[in-house]
């Protein structure tokens, strides 16, 4: 089954990917679901380096052991992080990222509709997952991001997975001050859809006004699709429900290894020069800045906004 969007372009995981060969790639969230399928779809073209972080130590070894086994060469570093925690990016970063380059930053990992709670550092837990973390993980690896873009040929990458899920955002697109006091931000009972589309939505406003402030980095956020993960698995009966009817026009919810086609192709199928920096792709390659995105995640402003309060919150730790 084909990604269910329209206006795909033509793309083969297997054959239409560049050469990788010298390039580091970091990606969150490797260890299982469209995470790991990237990985595997990268690794057969042979890059320099693979880091991908995870919280189960187990799972990250053991697809060290199954891509090492099957591609031979491919380096790879499993980080154990936990992206709702500062002190754990800031620790996994240091101790374990070693290269003077980094290619790609892949930001795939996140949860979704999750019951209210606080990170360990006092913010709404999908936001903290989904878009302060990867935040804090770029501020680290941003001197490397920008290092690598300077060399010769230099094509450094950013893509953060996004959902079309972001059309949940509240009516004010992101609430900063209930973000900040650890409100639940509930509205008739749909508070955790709620949260997602607000996290979901930073994610393209940030994207977005990083490849303003930075150009000479090409930053987009990409939609994967409606897929089978475990991000999807573990949701209550009611919310499993919910997905599945969204999508039974659709031919039913597509596999991990379909989910991921959109990630590879923004990472490595395409040229530098046909990515439209600081936009927003459906599957595959289909620009969906004009005819999808709302107000609010076109917003400018907000962005600006989003990207000033954040760098307030990090400095704090």
């Amino acid at each position: 089954m084909a990604p269910a969007i329209q206006g795909q372009v033509s793309f083969n995981p297997h054959t239409g990917i560049q050469p990788l060969g010298g390039k580091v790639i970091f990606i969150t969230g490797g260890t299982a679901g469209i995470g790991a399928e990237t990985m595997r779809y990268l690794a057969a073209h042979r890059p320099a380096h693979i880091y991908f972080s995870g919280r189960n130590k187990e799972s990250g070894n053991a697809l060290v052991a199954e891509i090492s086994k099957q591609f031979v060469g491919v380096g790879l570093t499993f980080i154990a992080m936990d992206l709702s925690s500062f002190a754990s990016i800031a620790s996994a970063v240091k101790a374990e990222f070693k290269h003077d380059r980094l290619d790609r930053l892949i930001n795939n990992a996140g949860i979704m509709a999750q019951p209210f709670t606080l990170s360990k550092d006092g913010y709404e837990i999908q936001f903290a997952t989904n878009h302060l973390g990867h935040a804090m993980l770029l501020k680290h690896l941003l001197p490397t991001l920008l290092k690598t873009a300077k060399l010769p040929n230099g094509d450094v990458r950013v893509v953060s997975l996004t959902s079309l899920g972001f059309r949940y955002h509240p009516s004010a697109g992101i609430d900063f001050e209930r973000l900040e006091s650890g409100s639940s931000l509930s509205y008739m009972g749909t508070g955790g859809w709620l949260r997602y589309g607000q996290s979901k939505l930073a994610n393209i406003l940030y994207a977005s006004e990083l490849a303003r402030r930075y150009p000479q980095i090409t930053s987009v956020s990409v939609h994967p699709g409606v897929v089978k993960t475990p991000l999807v698995n573990t949701q209550t009966w009611y919310n499993r429900m919910l997905i599945h009817a969204s999508q039974f026009i659709n031919g039913g919810l597509m596999k991990p290894s379909q989910g991921a086609w959109n990630t590879v192709w923004a990472v490595a199928a395409a040229e530098k020069e046909d990515l439209r920096n600081g936009t927003f792709y459906l599957p595959v390659g289909f620009d969906g800045w004009d005819n999808t995105l709302d107000k609010a995640a076109k917003d400018e402003k907000l962005a600006s906004q989003l990207w000033e309060w954040t760098e307030e919150v990090l400095a704090r730790y």
